[in-house]
């Protein structure tokens, strides 16, 4: 049985294992300007360069990726060409980001990724396994797909992680996370790891994994800049002139956030007429609009990109300083998602504004009870958020 717990503080020095990372890693981390490891990435690091099995939960923005990356990418032999790694995420945009962040700290290593993405074309895509990458990203459909035509090798996999494993372990992925999973050997070492654990993918998980399975909780992240959490109080009608008015405020760089596709269209073009530009971020929108919406986002051709929930699961921009609710999510983790898109590791602090009408507020007056949140009303007056 896997039990949700914390764990003590780690006896050994980390010191330890850090002096006996290979060299190109102690590079990398010299170069990426980070001082201290993150908690979840002191705790997690030596469970998974031990082998442990690692059911990781810890705040969005903590530095789970490289929890598992900067261990995982000293163990894989470069001298071995097949896959070692394979990471499973649940959206087109956090495989590439994941992919990013193996290139940014392989360097001079010998060490190659590839990226499997459904709806990609699938012949470019067995032509860069034929050149043996050591780690493979993928969304789980398209990875299965090509361990059927054998272009995948299960059986030479020793890590699979499962990156947002609350999204992966959902009716709509778990059957074929179940199939990836019985086609790999069974002494195979499995990662998961996400900024919420509910106990019904805990349950799903103790299928899979090793009854001694380590659980790294971590509840808040010390160096984790600060987060505002704020409302505004307006019809319906009004979010749209009052979301062009936040994206208009000075240093703004935001990303609002709609359930509903059809809505978000809706608020493009209204605010495009309003002489606003944005960018959309949504699963209709195929690979390369989304890529180039987030590239041009990043340059600063825009201060606001639109966003459904699943498309912007993982996103990490580290210059987004507001996350805009224009309707409150239907429970307290989807707001935890939402608001861990701002103030990420080595940013400054956010703030995460819901516009809501009178029966909107009641929800998110729940879900800050729930999350034990401080909410403040704001108003814009003369450019800027005032207190209300």
């Amino acid at each position: 049985m896997i039990e949700r717990k914390d764990m003590k503080n780690m006896s050994n020095n980390q010191t330890e294992w850090f002096n006996e990372l290979s060299p190109f890693l102690k590079e990398a981390w010299s170069n990426s300007g980070y001082e201290t490891l993150t908690t979840v990435q002191e705790r997690a690091i030596p469970l998974v360069l031990n082998g442990e099995d690692v059911l990781g939960e810890a705040p969005t923005g903590s530095g789970k990726t490289l929890a598992y990356l900067i261990p995982l990418l000293h163990k894989i032999d470069p001298d071995q060409k097949h896959t070692q790694v394979l990471i499973l995420a649940s959206s087109h945009e956090l495989v590439m980001q994941i992919n990013e962040e193996v290139q940014n700290w392989t360097k001079g290593s010998g060490i190659n990724s590839t990226t499997l993405i459904g709806g990609a074309n699938i012949k470019r895509q067995m032509e860069k396994l034929k050149k043996k990458p050591q780690v493979v990203i993928g969304t789980p459909g398209r990875v299965y797909e090509l361990m059927k035509k054998k272009k995948v090798k299960a059986h030479e996999i020793k890590t699979v992680v499962m990156d947002e494993a609350d999204q992966l372990l959902v009716p709509e992925h778990i059957r074929t996370v179940n199939d990836i999973l019985e086609s790999m050997l069974k002494d195979r070492q499995i990662l998961l790891f996400s900024a919420t654990m509910p106990e019904e993918v805990i349950d799903v998980a103790q299928e899979f994994m090793d009854e001694e399975t380590e659980v790294v909780r971590v509840e808040t992240e010390i160096q984790k800049p600060d987060v505002e959490h704020t409302y505004m109080v307006c019809e319906d009608r009004d979010k749209i002139e009052v979301l062009r008015k936040l994206a208009r405020m000075d240093g703004f760089k935001g990303l609002a956030f709609l359930q509903d596709i059809a809505k978000l269209n809706v608020f493009a073009e209204k605010l495009t007429y309003k002489n606003l530009d944005l960018g959309l971020l949504h699963s209709d929108a195929n690979k390369e609009q989304r890529a180039k919406a987030i590239r041009e986002f990043r340059k600063g051709d825009y201060s606001l990109l639109l966003a459904t929930d699943v498309a912007a699961r993982g996103l990490d921009i580290i210059d987004i300083n507001h996350i805009v609710n224009l309707d409150v999510p239907k429970d307290a983790t989807a707001y935890i998602h939402r608001a861990g898109r701002t103030a990420r590791l080595g940013a400054s602090d956010g703030t995460v504004i819901s516009l809501v009408n009178p029966v909107e507020q009641k929800r998110l007056m729940k879900h800050a009870r729930d999350l034990d949140l401080s909410l403040h009303e704001k108003v814009i007056y003369k450019g800027s958020l005032k207190d209300a």
